[in-house]
């Protein structure tokens, strides 16, 4: 099959500016263990917004191509890509998502056995479109599979517009909730952030069984949005003082506070308020601070209160494989598709941009399907 030459994409050349449509070159050759896929659709991440403002506390070599949510269809095979990360048979025509690479032989890869944290990682979004292979980025109608990359089959009950979900927003969250433990039967949640993240975590932690699931967040339509992923109860952040939380949590707990506490805000200060939701032993899981804030803690809470505080970051494919599979086995117990909202062209991602970071959507998406 004869390639195009070029795939338009949405560059960002410059922090704060409108991405701009561009034509990027498309590599003819694919090399051993990569793959060329042409992109379904690309769900937006709020770190999308983040990284086109300068608001990531990570370097980045603009320009780059923006978008890291997407699933595509296999267009080539390199060499040796006859298989995905979990034994499954690939084919030209077969949906997949990918992860960041992990060069399998640094310290955290193999001594620590933490991949999602590979000191010679490469992520998507990240890295400048100036140098071949130029597609490592999604909103592209073309996006280069580095050798170094997991890759998932997606099922076939699992939409595209949910399998780009999962290859970030859901993935990080299978990922944290592996990484916090089990969650109990006799456990009260709390879940700090009403976005994609956090009302993906109350779904988890409702079909973990948890006795109680307490929802923290806005707007109203989010709140609602939280009931039907299982929140026993929402509280507003714009309704009410976070004092007024504090004290809500406390009397629903018999005094206590929660026994998990799950952090999805992104927003510093529900740190600070986080650490005072959690009862005396128990766990604060930490996802959503990727920013670049800060706060004043006194080191005694941890101690006197014995708190066990845990950051999460992204996840690795077997996070990819078990998202899917969630959402292909509770499709039918948690409203999934209610999180997808208006698809966009590549031409209107501006747009759709915009929507993300004034929250009038939960989950926009470019999508690339003909005639769209």
């Amino acid at each position: 099959m004869k390639l195009p030459d070029h795939s338009r994409a949405a560059v960002l050349r410059q922090y704060g500016t409108p991405l701009q449509i561009e034509d990027v070159p498309i590599p003819q050759e694919i090399e051993p263990g990569a793959i060329l896929v042409k992109t379904d659709c690309c769900t937006i991440c709020g770190t999308d917004v983040h990284l086109a403002n300068d608001a990531l506390a990570r370097p980045v070599e603009l320009p780059v191509i923006v978008g890291h949510e997407m699933t595509g269809t296999v267009a080539a095979l390199g060499p040796g890509s006859e298989r995905d990360s979990v034994g499954q048979d690939l084919r030209v025509g077969d949906r997949i998502t990918w992860t960041r690479t992990n060069c399998g032989h640094c310290y955290m890869c193999t001594v620590a056995a933490k991949p999602t944290l590979c000191q010679n990682a490469r992520a998507y979004m990240y890295e400048t479109m100036e140098r071949s292979p130029y597609l490592l980025g999604g909103f592209s109608e073309y996006v280069y599979v580095l050798p170094e990359s997991g890759r998932v089959k997606v099922p076939d009950s699992v939409s595209s517009p949910l399998a780009s979900m999962a290859s970030c927003a859901f993935r990080s969250v299978i990922h944290a909730v592996e990484e916090l433990g089990e969650i109990r039967h006799t456990d009260t949640v709390v879940v700090q952030g009403t976005g994609p993240l956090g009302l993906l975590a109350t779904g988890v932690a409702r079909m973990s069984g948890a006795r109680r699931v307490i929802a923290i967040g806005a707007p109203e339509a989010r709140l609602d949005l939280a009931r039907a992923f299982g929140a026993d109860d929402v509280l507003s952040v714009e309704t009410l003082s976070a004092e007024e939380r504090q004290a809500f949590v406390l009397d629903a707990t018999e005094g206590r506070g929660a026994d998990v506490v799950m952090e999805f805000a992104g927003i510093p200060q529900a740190f600070t308020e986080g650490l005072h939701l959690a009862r005396r032993g128990g766990s604060y899981l930490l996802v959503g601070q990727l920013g670049q804030g800060e706060v004043t803690i006194k080191p005694s809470t941890f101690v006197n209160r014995n708190l066990r505080v845990l950051g999460s970051l992204a996840g690795g494919a077997k996070d990819y494989w078990a998202a899917m599979e969630f959402i292909r086995r509770h499709g039918a117990d948690l409203p999934f598709e209610r999180l997808i909202s208006n698809h966009y062209r590549l031409d209107q991602v501006n747009d759709a941009l915009a929507a993300m970071k004034q929250q009038t959507e939960v989950k926009p998406v470019v999508t690339f399907a003909e005639g769209a």
